[in-house]
């Protein structure tokens, strides 16, 4: 019956717009006018890899913040996305995970590089919707929930060596190639959108880092192709995953902020490099991030396996202009910085 609701629920929330720029999905606030969400990424491995564990964790935590839905950064189904339409990994590592009360809202999902290497086709299908309605798959899309607009971005067509050396790789291109065009158009889509955005709060969601201090490291055609994008708009945040770890880098040329939340299965990369932005906290381990948003205020956390919160960072949006005016920002640290 609950299941049943919930798509009676999302089918009148998916009445999308699609103007110039990316298509949009209109989620409301809660009646005090703040959204709370969960991010996970990185996570699809039937439960193994402590998956089960931190969906566990992300039931409680979703329950005590009364979230509104979740955001997976990619990464979905390992090792090679899914087969089809009728792949049983979906159920396995997606339906069968996530089996709390408080995580039966709409799951916003970009791609990631893993599941590019299987069938992206079946994966962006609504079909998908009838095994499990919750999962809302695009290449690229924005989320508005009146005082934010989060853009979904697909970020895997950017990064060329998907595309000269993939190994033993298949990635399947289809609707993508050739990869120029694909990026050049969704580069100024993502532009015309962030400038017709009269949102308080800008934050754009992708699987690549654009910083980061672990194992993949920043990603070059992020850097240079959307970072200027992002600046240009004054965008508040970018949120990841690629990287199996939890962090926080403060850009020390802009006020953007870059976190990275893709702990929800196999981590412990062992992996520290540090680069020229600020890093402000970093956990080589599994977990999944919290935000809840006001008008005027941005509260993230971080959380571990056993659901114990790591880290917090608060921020506050007074003037909205080119840029926002960050004028308190908490920052505590429990463990796990370095």
């Amino acid at each position: 019956m609950e299941r049943t609701f919930l798509a009676l629920s999302l089918l009148s929330l998916l009445v999308s717009v699609s103007l110039a720029g990316l298509t949009t999905i209109e989620h409301s606030l809660k009646e005090d006018g703040s959204l709370t969400i969960l991010v996970v990424g990185d996570w699809g491995r039937k439960g193994t890899y402590n998956q089960s564990l931190v969906a566990e964790q992300m039931g409680k935590v979703g329950k005590e913040l009364d979230i509104d839905f979740v955001i997976s950064v990619g990464d979905n189904f390992y090792e090679d996305g899914l087969t089809g339409l009728d792949d049983e990994a979906f159920e396995q590592s997606f339906s069968e995970i996530y089996t709390a009360d408080s995580l039966q809202k709409p799951w916003y999902t970009v791609l990631g590089n893993h599941d590019y290497r299987g069938d992206v086709i079946a994966q962006l299908s609504p079909v998908l919707q009838m095994v499990d309605p919750r999962f809302i798959c695009m290449r690229s899309f924005i989320v508005n929930a009146e005082i934010v607009d989060f853009f979904l971005v697909d970020t895997t067509p950017f990064v060329v060596k998907y595309w000269t050396k993939p190994k033993d790789h298949h990635y399947d291109w289809r609707d993508v190639a050739p990869r120029e065009t694909y990026i050049a158009n969704l580069l100024q889509n993502l532009d015309y959108s962030l400038k017709a955005s009269s949102a308080r709060w800008k934050i754009v969601v992708g699987h690549h880092t654009m910083r980061s201090v672990s194992k993949h490291g920043d990603t070059e055609e992020l850097l240079q192709y959307v970072l200027p994008v992002l600046k240009t708009n004054g965008v508040d945040f970018y949120i990841n995953g690629h990287d199996h770890c939890l962090e926080h880098i403060s850009s020390t040329d802009s006020p953007l902020q870059y976190f990275t939340s893709g702990g929800g299965s196999k981590a412990w990369r062992g992996v520290y490099t540090p680069n020229a932005d600020k890093l402000q906290f970093f956990y080589d381990g599994q977990g999944f991030m919290s935000l809840k948003l006001t008008e005027y205020h941005a509260d993230f956390a971080f959380y571990d396996v056993e659901g114990q919160e790591l880290y917090k960072w608060s921020m506050a949006n007074i003037n909205r202009g080119a840029f926002p005016s960050s004028v308190s920002v908490e920052a505590e640290r429990a463990k796990g910085t370095i």
